[in-house]
């Protein structure tokens, strides 16, 4: 840390402190994760690693930038950079009830679109899309953020079916102890959207049993008249309580109303991640998971893995050294981060 004069701390969570620091070197300021891994079995730190260098190779305009990452004194500090905009979720309460302009909304929701399909073309799961992790730089950029729990996942029935997020954000197949899949990424970015449109949670109830039923039936106030049909319906469609019939991240992307709007946001980064995805990042699975849904204290029953998870041919498995898991809804394997 001596490369680093420590500013405040602005975060803590389940992975530890966010802490604001200045760069001795460039005196820019970042944002650092602190870890801690004194307490860990060597194969966890070795997880935590990985998880690391799985974040080093997300390198999108609209996705905040892993800096470096280093260990010292028993903890694993992982330096990003720093939004100064705040992130959306304080964005939404300083409105103080009143409403976003559509225009607006659509262009935010365009540059989380590009982040997250940049994310999920590479097979990767991000599992806790919400507005905290969504961030502002200063000309107001929109960059997804908060890689930091990621936890990369084997194929065995417990690890597809483990989920991260806060409980406003649960799809309707995880409140039913379903696998997890980028259609449960899909339903969060619908939670976002309904925010950013109406400045309140989709989903509010005064217990978690509650909440759950509420998720798991679909029903939502309206969103206002005040936006357009185009908005609407696509609300509609990211909150269909069947993963299989909500869109694609990249379905999303073409809508017209939608597509129009993204040249505005094309860099020569985002032109490259239109190209094919590269091959899996050669990275370990990981053994070690949790169960945060547990912490809710929703009863989840345990299913039959049936066709939850299909075995890979040995011959598909040799070029790929993470560890696939096929979950439902998806032609193609998935991998988990976070």
């Amino acid at each position: 840390m001596d490369k680093y004069e420590r500013l405040k701390k602005i975060g803590e969570g389940s992975f530890g402190k966010a802490i604001l620091v200045k760069s001795r070197t460039d005196s820019r300021q970042y944002v650092i994760k602190e870890i801690g891994i004194s307490r860990m079995s060597n194969r966890e730190r070795q997880e935590s690693r990985r998880e690391v260098a799985v974040l080093a190779n997300m390198s999108h305009p609209n996705i905040v930038q892993y800096k470096e990452s280093f260990e010292e004194s028993g903890c694993l500090y992982i330096v990003m950079d720093y939004c100064e905009g705040g992130d959306l979720f304080k964005k939404i309460n300083n409105q103080r009830g009143t409403l976003f302009s559509e225009e607006q909304i659509l262009d935010w929701f365009v540059q989380i679109c590009l982040a997250l399909k940049h994310v999920h073309d590479r097979k990767i799961l991000h599992r806790d899309i919400k507005s905290q992790n969504i961030f502002l730089t200063k000309d107001g950029t929109i960059q997804l953020g908060d890689f930091g729990i990621a936890r990369v996942l084997n194929s065995t029935v417990e690890l597809a079916r483990t989920c991260i997020g806060t409980p406003y954000y649960l799809s309707p197949e995880i409140c039913e102890n379903k696998p997890y899949n980028n259609k449960s990424d899909i339903w969060a970015l619908g939670c976002v959207l309904y925010e950013m449109c109406t400045l309140k949670h989709a989903f509010e109830a005064g217990n978690m049993k509650n909440l759950v039923l509420k998720i798991i039936r679909g029903s939502y106030p309206p969103v206002t008249v005040h936006y357009s049909q185009d908005l609407r319906a696509l609300l509609a469609q990211l909150f269909k309580r069947n993963p299989r019939e909500r869109p694609s991240v990249s379905a999303i992307l073409v809508k017209p109303f939608l597509a129009r709007r993204i040249h505005k946001f094309l860099s020569p980064q985002v032109n490259a991640s239109k190209r094919p995805a590269p091959g899996p990042i050669p990275i370990s699975p990981a053994q070690k998971i949790t169960k945060p849904a547990a912490k809710y204290g929703v009863p989840l029953t345990v299913r039959r893995p049936s066709d939850a998870i299909r075995k890979v041919p040995d011959a598909a498995k040799k070029p790929v050294k993470l560890k696939q898991v096929r979950t439902m809804g998806n032609t193609d394997p998935m991998y988990f981060i976070g």
